[in-house]
């Protein structure tokens, strides 16, 4: 049983990761603006500049601290799911990795407890490879929090960025890719395993330009974590946020979880969560591949994500009855 201080830490933790998810990004643009016309105005000028040099930091690899990805907040927020990494095959560092990592869900808890940290020991399950979560790109234009997610070994998931870490001459590394994106966020319903993967094909492509071995991987429970209002394809709301996800890169979806003094609110729900970590699929090296090579790669890679959910699914909670959707 947890004690009472233990309950708080994990509270406090989860409230960190929500609140710095959704709003550390805003907050921190509209401070430097508001500091503009204040006698701190220095402070805004002296970050502006600083971001002017390192503005192409982000493409070419981030900037990783160690010591933030073993922060001891990160164990507090695992213990409150709690959030498991399960290994089922090696990962020899001799090679590159493109691991695509299923469902999206609201805040993609699992993967990046698991992958930006070093909470559950990714470094000492899959030693000698280097992980880099990869995050909308947009996000690392956004003053400060751009910086925090380097930290943790975060990079943007454009080209550019993705061609820089596995193009190098350092073997051993991996991008973690939410290949569902925003649009998998709006099935991210309890219950439900819905993934966004039929016409998602651009990973298989990066994968086959560098040689870098397809991994899949199954988050069970990350769409547990919040009660979400779902919306038919068809409906006015629907359209809005696909509208709303297709200009800025993500869609506004209507969540809620619980509350510490109200009955719901932005804590998200208790709920086990266990990232599984499946077998890497052999890819040949083709810096020009063929639509019939990326299409070949792609049904191989659906196959083992739902063997990897058909094979894991009792064991983390779900109904044998149960089976994954594309769409």
């Amino acid at each position: 049983m947890k004690t009472p201080k233990k309950q708080t830490i994990e509270i406090v933790s989860v409230y960190h990761f929500v609140f710095t998810y959704l709003f550390m990004g805003l907050f921190f643009s509209l401070l430097l603006f508001f500091l503009l016309f204040t006698s701190f105005w220095f402070l805004s000028v002296l970050y502006l500049i600083w971001l002017y040099v390192d503005w192409d930091t982000p493409e070419r690899g981030g900037r990783r601290f160690e010591c933030m990805r073993n922060w001891k907040v990160w164990e507090h927020f695992r213990d409150y799911y709690p959030i498991r990494l399960v290994k089922t095959a090696e990962l020899p560092p001799d090679r590159n990795y493109v691991l695509g990592s299923h469902p999206h869900g609201i805040i993609c808890a699992g993967s990046f407890c698991n992958f930006a940290t070093e909470s559950n020991g990714f470094s000492r399950q899959f030693p000698g490879i280097r992980p880099f979560l990869a995050g909308l790109a947009g996000l690392f234009r956004l003053p400060v929090y751009r910086d925090y997610l380097m930290s943790c070994g975060a990079c943007p998931v454009s080209r550019q960025s993705l061609d820089f870490v596995l193009s190098g001459p350092q073997r051993g590394q991996a991008v973690i890719i939410l290949v569902g994106g925003a649009n998998e966020s709006l099935y991210g319903v309890p219950g439900e395993h819905c993934l966004t993967l039929l016409n998602r094909k651009g990973f298989v492509r990066l994968a086959l330009r560098h040689g870098a071995f397809l991994v899949p991987v199954y988050s069970f429970g990350e769409n547990e974590l919040f009660t979400q209002a779902s919306f038919g394809i068809g409906t006015w709301q629907r359209a809005l946020q696909t509208a709303f996800k297709n200009i800025l890169g993500f869609a506004p979806c209507i969540f809620w979880g619980r509350g510490l003094l109200f009955p719901w609110g932005l804590l998200p729900f208790p709920v086990p969560i266990t990232t599984v970590v499946g077998r890497p699929i052999p890819v040949p090296h083709r810096p020009n591949p063929s639509q019939e090579e990326v299409d070949q790669y792609h049904k191989l890679y659906m196959e083992a994500i739902e063997n990897l959910f058909e094979e894991h699914k009792e064991s983390c909670g779900v109904s044998p009855s149960t089976h994954l959707t594309f769409v």
